[in-house]
């Protein structure tokens, strides 16, 4: 008799029991909602830092092309770092200072002729229309019993509100010089403590995205930056011909708002002098559009095309969708942040991804005019023998 035992059967699966995986998957589900929910809350509470940082690191991008290129001519770079962040700094101080200065000097000579605006603009709607308007009441609110005239008084009352915005400002463009600054002196050997992280593949990826956000981003700023000076040069010396008042701030603020406002800057930027140039002549209004109108002319097909040609021209649609997207998101400032991340976006899916030929296609062809029929200069002629291939065309 054989002592050979056959092995037991495995039991029958109950086809109403619930699988092994579901109950982990439930778990996994609520650890990972959890932690999700951890870390938006982080970050609702954190965003202030947030956006300081990304701040932060777009100007360091825009200011480490020109620090690295006085670095390798010999200036150290701690050096280097202060230099371009004071030419930055001295910028900035001056543009908002020229624009406020003109701001302040056309409010105040609005509250001032205002009365004198309005009765002769009534005069004329009465003599023109044959009507009888009367403006007193508009009037009244440049008088000193006003609204305008008791505006000193409402600041007054607000002074403690208006000055703790103030500082609040001040703080955070602190926080932001500090946190610059380092990313800037500080930029290789926090690339080298970011990589020294990361296995040797993986850090070649991290710094050849590092290098096309400091060059795209730095090149996308510096070629705004130099048409807004090309634009401001030839705008001030326009403007000073035309005798507009402040011809200074005002072909600052055309040169900048035109260049680094997509799609509706060229707009803004020649709205604020043409108005200015009505209340101060309206026959010069005309001669600013004009000015602003063949610049931009010359810019399109001339300074731009070669400017840009080293660096990087993003698609209209392009810029003003990410310029809506970044305020949806991050208000103003993410306005501002929207163009230069835009900017290292596009450089990195532009590398990052294969292009290949595209079949041609009247719906891809640019329509050209009529052809007559018959052979065309590119068609080759007919062989006598029959024993030559045609050439293909160049297109």
């Amino acid at each position: 008799m054989s002592d050979h035992t056959e092995p037991e059967a495995p039991a029958a699966r109950d086809p109403d029991a619930m699988p092994r995986w579901v109950p982990r998957a439930i778990v996994l589900f609520f650890v990972t909602l959890a932690g999700t929910l951890a870390i938006y809350w982080v970050l609702v509470r954190l965003r202030d830092l947030v956006v300081i940082l990304l701040v932060s690191l777009v100007i360091s991008f825009a200011l480490e092309p020109a620090v690295n290129t006085m670095e390798r001519r010999g200036i150290p770079r701690g050096v280097g770092t202060i230099l371009s962040f004071l030419a930055f700094v001295l910028f900035v101080v001056v543009f908002f200072v020229a624009i406020g200065a003109l701001l302040t000097d056309q409010i105040v000579n609005l509250i001032e002729e205002g009365p004198t605006y309005i009765e002769e603009t009534q005069d004329w709607i009465n003599e023109t229309f044959d009507t009888n308007v009367d403006a007193d009441e508009l009037i009244a609110e440049f008088t000193d019993q006003g609204r305008l005239g008791n505006l000193a008084t409402d600041l007054a009352d607000n002074i403690v509100d208006v000055t703790s915005r103030v500082v609040g400002v001040l703080f955070q463009i602190l926080t932001v010089s500090l946190f610059t600054f380092y990313l800037v002196a500080e930029g290789p050997k926090l690339r080298h403590t970011v990589c020294s992280f990361l296995p040797e593949d993986r850090q070649r990826e991290v710094l050849r995205i590092w290098e096309i956000a400091i060059q795209k981003t730095g090149g996308y700023i510096y070629s705004r930056a130099l048409l807004a000076l090309a634009s401001s040069i030839v705008h001030a010396v326009a403007f000073t011909v035309i005798d507009l008042p402040f011809p200074l701030p005002l072909a600052l603020w055309v040169g900048l708002i035109s260049q680094f406002v997509p799609v509706v800057g060229t707009y803004l930027a020649g709205l604020l002098p043409i108005l200015i140039a009505v209340i101060d002549d309206p026959v010069s209004a005309l001669w600013v559009l004009v000015v602003i109108v063949v610049y931009q002319q010359i810019e399109n097909y001339l300074l731009a095309p070669r400017v840009t040609a080293r660096t990087m021209e993003m698609h209209a649609a392009v810029a003003f969708g990410a310029v809506i997207a970044g305020a949806a998101i991050l208000g103003p400032v993410g306005a501002v942040l929207a163009l230069p991340v835009a900017a290292t976006v596009q450089a990195f899916l532009s590398t990052a991804i294969q292009r290949h030929e595209v079949t041609a296609s009247p719906l891809i062809a640019p329509a050209g005019p009529a052809r007559k029929p018959g052979p065309g200069p590119a068609e080759p002629a007919a062989s006598s023998d029959g024993d030559d291939e045609p050439e293909p065309s160049a297109g």
